[in-house]
């Protein structure tokens, strides 16, 4: 099983698509194992778009994402980070997919919906910069008809 780090960004909550943007990992089959509904700390939100500091984009991104409430979350499953970033479809929502959240919901790359990590190192890093190490386990009874 692998873990992927997945944030609902503030528009995602300002427009009252928690519900439906967690059903749809839900329905792909990911398992919740971690879950928060938070206001970003200015401090927490510098560590995690660290890799971006510099770029024209980064000062408007970290105002952006403290600017409201997001909600975080550990998604578990086979390939949990490639089947999470397929549901999320492309970074700009004008190139993703149909069916993916970001073409469904989305118009502009910097109100995008969701943040995903893009790889387990990404993913290992943004897990313990929000969640710590211990994040528990549990058995989900339908897993039986989902993997194999």
């Amino acid at each position: 099983m692998e873990r992927t780090f997945v944030m609902l960004k503030p528009d995602a909550v300002q427009r009252g698509l928690i519900g439906e943007i967690i059903a749809r990992f839900e329905r792909r089959g990911l398992k919740i194992v971690a879950m928060k509904f938070m206001h970003v700390s200015r401090s927490l939100a510098e560590e995690h778009y660290a890799v971006h500091k510099g770029r024209p984009f980064y000062d408007g991104l970290i105002e952006y994402i403290t600017s409201g409430p997001v909600v975080a979350m550990v998604l578990e499953g086979p390939n949990a980070i490639k089947a999470a970033r397929a549901t999320m479809g492309a970074t700009h929502p004008l190139e993703a997919a149909p069916g993916t959240i970001r073409a469904d919901f989305g118009l502009e790359i910097g109100r995008n919906l969701v943040h995903g990590s893009d790889g387990p190192e990404t993913a290992a890093f943004e897990i313990g910069l929000w969640f710590g190490d211990e994040i528990p386990g549990w058995e989900r009874d339908v897993d039986r008809w989902i993997l194999e």
